[in-house]
């Protein structure tokens, strides 16, 4: 049972908490799927929303033209309870289940995917641990992310390894009781400001040996002698996004910090993102909604031959797609995130939402800054950052056709009658 111990209200003028117990609360209809959020569920969302008004967008702008870090708001989701969604309760942590998370991933990015991005991300680097960790690596660190308003962050893609990740070259070679770790990780989200790192390693050098067997993850501690940081990257969109390379040399690791064992690198990442991508089918309908909000508002007030163009249906029309698109893409993200709760394999429908809300962020993106005019193509405007925001999208996580390789190999696989099998480590 998942249970949400203590939830927050965000007044009009102050943040403070609401002394409410919810430890009883079920947030999972145990006996079938729903539309209809429980009470819980819909205070998650309605908290996270409104922490996006309020303390999101004011600041938007400014960041996303300095791409300053915005520690101050990943306090204050901090102290709400907002971030680390996942860390179990013995942890400290809340124990929100998959679709839990994905309301405020859903909530945050309607506000700014670049904050978003910077104060949610830290959860792919905690899944590994949360998903496979003992006790003790849970306990140790976990639970250090709910003392604190600490990042983890999730090293995998390199320089010449994304979506390829049997092309990884970090390599990890056991010596006694440590394993030595070097190499070099790009484009990891909080690079530059984790206080741990999940990093995938080669462990077998037997290049005929397979993935599955090949690697090795591993929590790294950033203050490991040999980790090094490299500056962070000036990026197109999702600015505030803290986005750095990362160089591991002579990185002395413990075999306690190995995650399940060796050789298992693989297998866990695969997992993570089974738990993941539904995440990103919610960014994508933050997004979407976000520009479908601004381009119907800007349609109601913008005037042209005396009416206010969403009377005209060649607009009209366009905000009916988006409209189809964003509630389509919420379900996507909503089955497979309920699949993964309920202990199903969601690897197709993950897919499914990841590929198919990117692909509608970035459509109504494009649509809002053509209602906008040549308005929306002012930074004045908020659509032209949501058209910068969310073509990351369909590149992290895994590209568009990463993930339309994973839905026809499912579908086609000789075992397609039962795409979703239980999870089994």
């Amino acid at each position: 049972m998942w249970r949400y111990k203590q939830i927050y209200k965000v007044t009009k003028s102050t943040i403070g908490p609401l002394k409410k117990d919810f430890s009883t609360a079920k947030t999972l209809n145990s006996e079938g799927y729903s539309f209809e959020l429980t009470d819980t569920q819909r205070e998650i969302y309605e908290l996270a929303k409104k922490f996006a008004k309020e303390e999101i967008i004011p600041v938007a702008a400014h960041h996303d033209k300095t791409g300053e870090y915005p520690s101050e708001i990943i306090k204050k989701a901090w102290e709400l309870g907002l971030t680390n969604a996942g860390i179990p309760e013995h942890c400290g942590g809340l124990g929100h289940c998959t679709f839990d998370a994905c309301l405020v991933e859903d909530a945050f990015n309607w506000g700014c995917a670049g904050i978003a991005s910077t104060c949610l991300t830290s959860d792919l680097g905690q899944h590994p641990v949360i998903l496979v960790g003992t006790k003790e690596q849970q306990k140790k660190y976990l639970g250090r992310l709910v003392e604190e308003p600490l990042q983890a962050a999730y090293a995998v893609t390199e320089p010449g390894a994304g979506s390829d990740v049997n092309g990884v070259k970090t390599k990890a070679v056991k010596k006694g009781d440590e394993y030595i770790l070097n190499g070099q990780k790009m484009w990891i989200t909080n690079g530059g400001v984790a206080n741990w790192y999940f990093v995938l390693a080669r462990t077998n050098p037997d290049p005929k040996v397979g993935a599955n067997k090949a690697f090795t993850g591993f929590i790294v501690e950033r203050d490991f002698p040999g980790v090094q940081p490299g500056r962070k990257e000036d990026m197109m969109g999702q600015r505030a996004s803290n986005i750095h390379g990362i160089t591991f040399e002579d990185v002395r690791i413990p075999k306690e910090n190995v995650l399940l064992g060796e050789g298992a690198g693989f297998k866990i990442a695969m997992l993570v993102f089974d738990k993941t991508r539904p995440g990103v089918g919610a960014m994508a309908t933050g997004i979407a909604q976000r520009c479908l909000d601004e381009a119907r508002k800007y349609a109601t007030e913008r005037k042209t031959f005396g009416v206010p163009i969403i009377q005209h249906q060649a607009v009209a029309f366009i905000l009916a797609d988006m409209a189809i698109g964003i509630e389509t893409a919420r379900l996507a993200w909503m089955k497979a995130a309920w699949d993964i709760d309920h202990g199903k394999r969601n690897s197709y429908m993950a897919s499914i939402a990841k590929c198919y809300g990117s692909e509608i962020a970035n459509k109504c993106a494009t649509n809002a800054v053509q209602i906008f005019g040549g308005c929306g193509f002012n930074k004045e405007y908020p659509v032209e950052k949501l058209m910068r925001d969310a073509k990351i999208l369909e590149i992290f996580e895994g590209t568009s056709q990463i993930q339309r390789s994973i839905i026809s190999k499912l579908l086609f696989d000789s075992t397609r009658d039962n795409i979703l099998p239980d999870v089994q480590l």
